[in-house]
């Protein structure tokens, strides 16, 4: 006779203990069964509330892309448009349809500074700054908007004194951190001038002369603008049949 808890003669044989271990089981898992199902809906309807949000986020927002989209833009007080894609950068559009070619494209990784503008008054890195954010009357200042021919700003006529980059690539990048600069502090030392240029590189490393020519240019600011001359407009011929 099989012993207690150990298997009988009959091959496929169950003992006793195994038939209660096995029952226990299924009823184990029989009461859970409902909870299992409760937590399954809940986790169901969770993921489909985050499903909606952000499409609830997305509502009545507009999509641009992935072609090229109408954009206007304000550049040195002056109405520019263009038709971008929504990936291009502010240096893009510059360079490209506005044909404002003062921005230098190197290292297109935002470190170098030849790209530099005013974006709202604040020095960034064109290549830096998506044309789409750029856009909307936010005012843009590329060294173009320094001066005009003929007539250079202080700060560009101090540059020009100073001689400071023999090659001149990095140039307009300089007068655009320089011209931040010195809006914000207009008597700089020689110190802040260094810290304020921090993010402009000179492959020629002429930063002495670089820094001397906005000190300068702290000495003389601008002169203030002549007034614009006004041209009288010409009336429109009125357009007749001749003879008699």
């Amino acid at each position: 006779m099989a012993g207690d808890g150990e298997r009988g003669d009959r091959p496929g044989g169950i003992s006793r203990r195994a038939f209660v271990y096995a029952g226990a089981a299924v009823a184990a898992g029989a009461s859970l069964l409902p909870a299992l199902a409760e937590a399954a809906k809940k986790k169901k309807r969770k993921k489909g509330k985050a499903a909606q949000e952000p499409q609830k986020a997305m509502a009545g927002t507009e999509v641009a892309g992935p072609g090229p989209v109408p954009m206007r833009f304000r550049v040195n007080g002056r109405p520019h448009e263009a038709a971008l894609e929504p990936r291009a950068t502010l240096l893009d559009a510059l360079r490209g349809p506005l044909n404002l070619t003062g921005a230098k494209e190197a290292c297109d990784r935002g470190t170098c500074g030849a790209c530099t503008v005013l974006l709202d008054g604040k020095a960034v890195y064109a290549c830096s700054v998506l044309a789409i954010e750029a856009q909307g009357g936010r005012q843009i200042t590329t060294v173009e908007g320094l001066g005009r021919p003929g007539r250079l700003s202080g700060l560009q006529a101090s540059f020009v004194a100073a001689d400071p980059a023999p090659c001149g690539f990095c140039a307009p990048g300089l007068l655009m951190a320089a011209r931040a600069l010195l809006d914000r502090n207009p008597q700089p030392t020689a110190e802040e001038v260094d810290r304020g240029l921090a993010g402009n590189l000179c492959r020629c490393g002429a930063y002495v002369g670089v820094r001397q020519a906005v000190l300068n240019a702290a000495r003389e600011p601008d002169p203030p603008e002549p007034p614009e001359p006004v041209e009288d407009e010409a009336e429109p011929e009125e357009e007749g049949d001749e003879g008699g």
